[in-house]
């Protein structure tokens, strides 16, 4: 039997977590091809595991097109096209109005 591509894509993420304190921590769109529940609990269980120092002197590079998962970040940059176009945490982002505001509120909007 085949995995399928959630499930590839899970045992990808499990072998990036192997090392205990990896120096930088790439992961990009790394849920795309996982449910909404199974990618919130990763996203919930990382996060808490960064905050407790687990991964202390770990820089993770979160890409991602999913607002609801880069909004837990400690620093967003909002890229357009090759350059930066906005940088700060969601709160400072969304209090800008600019880029970032308008495409969070267009993902919000499409959930309500």
């Amino acid at each position: 039997m085949d995995l399928s591509i959630g499930q590839w894509q899970k045992l990808a993420l499990a072998g990036g977590f192997i090392r205990s304190q990896p120096l930088v921590l790439v992961l990009d769109e790394l849920t795309a091809a996982l449910d909404a529940e199974t990618e919130h609990a990763l996203f919930e269980r990382y996060a808490a595991s960064a905050r407790s120092g687990a991964g202390e002197g770990t820089i993770t590079v979160l890409v991602s097109h999913r607002f609801s998962t880069v909004r837990m970040a400690d620093l967003i940059v909002v890229m357009d096209s090759a350059r930066v176009a906005e940088v700060g945490d969601h709160e400072s982002l969304m209090q800008k109005g600019g880029q970032y505001a308008e495409l969070y509120s267009i993902q919000a909007d499409a959930y309500r």
